[in-house]
């Protein structure tokens, strides 16, 4: 059977939020949008991989393969793999998503969307936040600055790198001109030498200018290839408590 073409990026996509609407009446027509995504270029069954790709279209995005007879739906392995919410209300919280040029909380997304929970809200946010990442990013390069922070309410009892009750966060900005640049965050355990080295090594080009407080946990960055250089006095990375 022939393949639709894959939609080409800055053409077939929704200008704007009466298109979006005009495109997609229902669900029925975002199956066929994300059937193009997909399988453009040619079915693949998920079981079998048969290079022959023939199948029998099933409906409902299912398509049998002709070699297994296993159906593969083509919501299959994706944020929506399985989902009973209707493909009009991810697509319409996709769209809000993208559109938002000064990030989007999950308390929005409810409101917006009309969803039941917030608890709903934050899931759809996480799951959306990931699928958005690039794979193969570059590192980060050049003038690194790197540091940690907790993120939490004020609490009594210790504070500081253990305190309890907070998520302890890593980032590290690209410095440019003074301004920041790139960015990468990742929720940590700990701030032993050994997670901070990883982080590093996993974000950062060799070679790179890291800078870092006096924190021990830093002591081993020049064992990645990047030189270690005293956080100026004004950090671009935020501090918060």
């Amino acid at each position: 059977m022939a393949e639709a073409s894959q939609p080409i990026a800055g053409v077939d996509y929704p200008r704007n939020y009466h298109e979006l609407v005009a495109w997609f009446r229902d669900d029925a027509a975002y199956l066929r949008y994300l059937e193009r995504l997909r399988w453009g270029t040619g079915f693949s069954c998920r079981f079998c991989r048969d290079p022959a790709g023939e199948y029998w279209t099933m409906g409902d995005g299912l398509r049998r393969c002709k070699v297994c007879r296993r159906d593969s739906s083509v919501t299959a392995e994706t944020i929506m793999d399985k989902t009973r919410t209707p493909l009009v209300s991810w697509f319409a919280a996709v769209w809000y998503v993208v559109n938002q040029k000064n990030g989007v909380s999950a308390l929005g997304l409810e409101r917006v969307l009309g969803l039941g929970s917030y608890q709903t809200a934050w899931a759809w946010l996480h799951k959306l936040r990931r699928a958005m990442l690039v794979p193969g990013r570059e590192p980060l390069t050049g003038t690194v600055e790197v540091d940690e922070t907790l993120v939490g309410g004020v609490k009594p009892g210790k504070r500081g790198r253990g305190a309890d009750g907070k998520a302890l966060v890593v980032i590290a900005v690209e410095c440019h001109d003074g301004g920041p640049g790139r960015a990468r965050m990742r929720r940590i355990p700990n701030a032993s030498a050994d997670v901070l080295t990883d982080f590093v090594l996993e974000n950062t080009a060799r070679g790179s200018d890291v800078h870092t407080d006096a924190w021990k946990g830093y002591n081993d960055t020049v064992a990645t290839g990047c030189t270690r250089s005293p956080t100026s006095a004004s950090p671009t990375i935020p501090r918060m408590s």
